[in-house]
């Protein structure tokens, strides 16, 4: 009997520890069980697993996987491990997560900076780039010469300074011939017109029936309509603009005649194919004195006609259209002494020098 109590006391032990080795072998499978439904935790949080004596063990948190070894947790190891090399793409340097935002700001703000003096740099050189008015030459370039040339802020600058335009605006033909508030007396030079009829069999032959001078500015200083001498078989009207009631009541011609002579006395005469206007008033003016410009040179190799009419000149060299219609002998006077202007040093120095030459020949 004491030997089989003893056997059985020997045995307690035994049971025990089979029990407690069942027990072990249940609560490991379902922990795995559990790990398997919940593949990661979150951080601060804990679970509870039974222990073997059926104590309740807190599991470790996450959070101490920072100070753990990777193989603690291996997967939250690795996570860690890519959010480091984010940070370094990012920075260049390890940093936390609120360094590393603060340094994503501190990136932006750098970049913005840097945007900003690019943008003012592109400012500065499409600044320096635009052409400034001095150095552009503008007395005898036409302004479409110019757009083609170096550009067409370039040419907005030249016909700003020929009065053809303001601002991206057209002016009127008024506009560009004539300067605004200018003096409106006599001037060095002037610029003369004259309308012309038809008399004779069949009209070929012509006289004078309007004549127009204007100064240097373009301002009409004389205007009148002259009676005709004789009878008038074609008044032109199409060209002339002239109509029977406009030489009715027109001034004497020798009276016209007169005037239009001591306005031109001693002064510089403007005007297009003069020869004519000179020869319908049967007046003389000294060559030295006489500016035509279908005779100045530069303007025929300009437009590359030997006889350009005064319509084309305006058109290329002013891009005003004159002439439309009825021809005005103050607009046409008009042109030609703007055209004048327009080339007004570089002509007269010719003229100087021609006459300095036949000096020194004499």
């Amino acid at each position: 009997m004491n030997e089989e109590l003893q056997a059985g006391i020997r045995d307690i032990p035994l049971q025990l520890l089979k029990q407690k080795a069942n027990s072990s072998n249940e609560a490991l499978s379902a922990c795995q069980t559990n790990n398997k439904k919940k593949p990661s935790l979150k951080a601060g949080n804990s679970q509870e697993v039974p222990t073997v004596n059926g104590n309740v063990v807190k599991a470790k948190s996450i959070n101490k996987v920072d100070n753990g070894s990777a193989k603690d947790s291996p997967p939250l190891a690795k996570l860690k491990s890519k959010r480091v090399a984010t940070d370094k793409n990012l920075n260049g340097t390890k940093s936390d997560g609120k360094g590393c935002k603060e340094k994503k700001k501190n990136g932006n703000i750098l970049k913005e900076k840097g945007d900003i003096k690019h943008k003012r740099r592109k400012a500065e050189e499409h600044v320096e780039q635009q052409p400034k008015e001095a150095e552009i030459w503008f007395d005898d370039v036409d302004p479409k010469d110019i757009e083609a040339a170096i550009g067409p802020e370039a040419a907005k600058i030249a016909r700003r300074n020929l009065g053809l335009e303001t601002g991206q605006h057209k002016q009127s033909v008024e506009q560009v011939l004539v300067k605004e508030k200018a003096f409106e007396g006599l001037t060095r030079a002037v610029a003369m017109d004259c309308e012309m009829v038809g008399v004779g069999p069949k009209g070929e032959d012509s006289i004078v029936a309007r004549v127009s001078i204007v100064n240097q500015f373009g301002k009409c200083i004389y205007d009148k309509y002259v009676k005709p001498t004789e009878e008038v078989t074609d008044y032109r009207t199409a060209v002339s603009g002239i109509r029977p009631e406009n030489v009715k009541t027109g001034e004497d011609f020798k009276t016209v005649q007169k005037e239009v002579a001591d306005i031109l006395n001693g002064r510089i005469l403007v005007g297009h194919a003069l020869r004519n206007d000179l020869k319908v008033l049967f007046l003389d003016h000294p060559q030295k004195k006489i500016r035509d410009t279908q005779r100045y040179k530069p303007f025929r190799q300009r437009v590359k006609n030997p006889r350009p009419s005064l319509k084309l000149l305006c058109e290329r060299l002013l891009n005003v259209q004159v002439q439309t219609s009825e021809h005005c002998s103050i607009q046409d006077a008009q042109a030609a002494m703007r055209l004048y202007t327009l080339e007004k040093k570089k002509w007269e120095a010719a003229v100087k020098n021609k006459s300095n030459k036949k000096n020194c020949k004499t």
